[in-house]
Formats: structure tokens, sequence, C-alpha cells
């Protein structure tokens, strides 16, 4: 009875598993705000001097822009003066670091009182904490209701998944909102509707957009068995440096294959880094964009609030471990890079 209790993640449901020859653990993820921990690695630690006041934070039952304004009603400071470096769920217990801005003392922050939130640790920096300075965040899930041989098939998928290229780098549903429009509001914005008076929430819907497109993208690499392939045109990245475009797709692919590397894919916008015209890779971008209705141009209405950007097709996931707690209770984690989705890992883990 392994298929009963099974949440399918809205948004989700329709994409390809990378490990369809494996078979998944079922079960319910999130029955708690407990089953779903995260701990933020920063790019760096606060250096213990200077005018910010770095704050480590755990909380549960709370966005990270709610617990933000909270702390910021706390310290009479404006929410936008106080730098986070990635948003994390509400419905997880999360840990992060956030910097508060001068006049902000050590001591006023250790008189904060705010329920399910908690300050781990207080440091000084010398710059305020700015968006992508992460490093990686790890995981600590717990999967109810599973089969009963689920931490053997966790830990096949796992390894699966931490071999290069890696795991794909979906978008996870929080992306396309609660009733999964979000992605067809954006698309109606750079076809010419009238955005939102509030550009934060215009920003957020073309970005669902570029998301979906994004999305797309990649389950046609893999639907074709391009996903650890290289092609001419594709833009490349470092693991560790730059981008660049690929013009030797044998070599490349090696690379590729030894972990060295990952194809990027489209988050559409001017600015974005195109692959050049004519090449396999710039087709396979403009098909996509086509089978939307939209063009390289379409985007160029919304340049203010979609630049546009790559994104790396797959992600590294790395310090996997499986135990079970207790019977039908297994406890999964691993670590990924920051800005990934711990649900594209888990749905390739559950299979729903």
């Amino acid at each position: 009875m392994e298929d009963q209790n099974v949440t399918v993640p809205p948004g989700t449901s329709a994409l390809p598993y990378l490990t369809a020859d494996l078979p998944g653990t079922g079960g319910v993820l999130r029955t708690s705000a407990e089953d779903f921990l995260v701990d933020e690695e920063p790019a760096y630690l606060p250096s213990g001097t200077g005018d910010h006041v770095y704050v480590r934070i755990e909380k549960r039952g709370m966005t990270t822009s709610h617990a933000v304004e909270r702390i910021a009603r706390a310290v009479a400071v404006s929410p936008r003066d106080i730098g986070v470096a990635g948003m994390k769920d509400r419905h997880a217990v999360t840990r992060q670091w956030l910097s508060l801005p001068p006049p902000v003392t050590p001591e006023a922050v250790h008189a904060i009182a705010i329920p399910d939130l908690a300050i781990l640790e207080i440091k000084r920096h010398g710059n305020k904490l700015r968006t992508g300075h992460v490093r990686a965040n790890r995981f600590q899930l717990r999967v109810r209701g599973v089969a009963p041989d689920a931490a053997a098939r966790a830990t096949a998928i796992l390894e699966r998944l931490a071999a290069p290229p890696g795991a794909p780098n979906w978008y996870g549903e929080q992306r396309f909102g609660r009733d999964g429009d979000n992605a067809a509001r954006g698309r109606a914005i750079v076809m010419g509707e009238r955005p939102p008076r509030d550009r934060k929430l215009a920003r957020l819907l073309v970005s669902s957009l570029q998301s979906q497109l994004f999305n797309d993208w990649l389950v046609a690499r893999i639907g074709d068995g391009l996903y650890a392939r290289a092609l001419a045109g594709d833009i490349l990245h470092k693991r560790d440096g730059g981008q660049f475009t690929c013009e030797d797709p044998a070599t490349d692919e090696a690379r590729l294959v030894a972990g060295e590397l990952a194809v990027t894919g489209p988050m559409f916008g001017d600015r974005m880094r195109r692959s050049p015209e004519g090449t396999p890779a710039a087709e396979r971008e403009d098909a996509i964009l086509a089978a939307a209705g939209l063009t390289r141009d379409s985007f160029s209405a919304v340049r203010a609030i979609a630049e546009g950007t790559r994104r790396d097709a797959t992600i590294e996931v790395r310090e996997t471990s499986v135990v079970e707690i207790e019977p039908e209770v297994i406890e999964v984690r691993f670590t990924l890079p920051g800005g990934a989705y711990a649900t594209a890992v888990m749905r390739e883990v559950m299979k729903p």
C-alpha cells in the first residue's frame, strides 16, 4: 500500500524523473515544520567588527520576509535596511543569517522577543548582507508513511543524483504561486497587459514566467537525451568560475561528465547571455520561446523588472545520508548550493 498518503507538489507533477528506473519511497513530506529543517551556510562569516550587526536566527512557521518585518519593528528600523542572503520557507524550521543596520546594537538584538523566532548568534560585520551571499543550504527532512524498504530506495536515488552532472535544477512549486497561475500572469505582462502597481509583485510574476520557460527547456533537454551532453553554442558554467560558450562539444562533454562544468539554461531577458544564433543550443532556446508564443525580443518591454540571466541546469547534491527513524519514517539529509530547491530532489526520492 505504498502509494497511499503521497503528496504531489503543485506545478511539478508533469516534470520527468531523472531516476525513473528506481522506485521511490512514497510517503508524506512536511507533516509538521519540524520535519523540514534548513540550515543556511553563508558565503562568509561575520568578522566580529564593523557597523552592522549580523544575527543568526532560527524561525518556524513564518517566511523570511515575515521574520524580517517582525525584527524590524522590534529594533525600529525599515525592513528594507535588513540584509538577507536567501529566502526560506514558511512551513519549516530554518536557520539563517540576517544583517541589521546601524544604529542597531547587539544589546538591542539581545532584547528581541518574538514568538517562534530564536536568536542563535550575534556578531558585528562591516557591510550589509546581500542577496545571494549563500554558499549552500543543509537539509534534514523526515518523510512519513514510506515503503518498508524506503531507506534503501532513497539511498540508491541519492547516490545517482550525487554523481555528475547532478540533479535537475527545477524551479519548485513555490515559484508558481498558490494557484499555479503566476507564470500565465507574467506572460500577460510580457505580452503588453498593464502590470500591477506593486513593482515587487510584477517582478515576481514575470520571474515565474522565466522560471516556467527554464523548466520547459530542461524538460525538452532531458526528453531528447541531452541532459549530460554538450551542444555547440551551449553557455557552460565552470563549477569554480565563470561562463563560456561551447565550441568543442566533445571536449566540454567530457568535463561535464567529470563534474567540472554545468550546462546553463535560459532565464530569458534582455541582459541574458545568449547562445550564438544558428547554433543547436540557440535553436532549442528559440523553440521554447516559440512554443509559448514569444520571441527573443519579447522581454524588451519588461527589462526594468526582468533583466534575464543563465541558470545551471544541474545541481550538486552533496553530503547525502538516509536513516530509518522508526517504521515507515526516514530522515533524508543532503546539501545543495544556494538557490536550489530541496523539493526538486525530494520528488525524485519520493516519486509521488
